[in-house]
């Protein structure tokens, strides 16, 4: 299933979290720390302007993006974990 966001919003796989400490002692799945980085799997129309147009997303799908850590709701779509949030919601673009 595709999903397809609203508006302003963006939909966003977070990325796989660290397996080994910098020490390289691998951590169990209760000590891992969620990423704040993500690809984005989907855009919305842009957010509505008061004369009823929209803006363009200054992301696209398949950006790399950085995000905080309380950004988006977390959502399950086909067992996989997907963050809606909005586009002011992420802090920059990553190469």
């Amino acid at each position: 299933m595709r999903v397809i966001p609203l508006g302003d919003k963006v939909a966003v796989k977070r990325l796989e979290a660290e397996e080994t400490s910098q020490g390289g002692i691998i951590l169990p799945d209760s000590a891992r720390e969620k990423p704040q980085q993500g690809r984005v799997l989907s855009v919305g129309d842009g957010r509505l302007l008061n004369d009823g147009s929209r803006t363009a997303h200054q992301v696209q799908e398949g950006d790399r993006v950085l995000f905080s850590q309380w950004a988006g709701v977390e959502i399950i779509v086909d067992r996989e974990e997907v963050l809606i949030m909005k586009e002011d919601e992420i802090l920059a673009i990553l190469d």
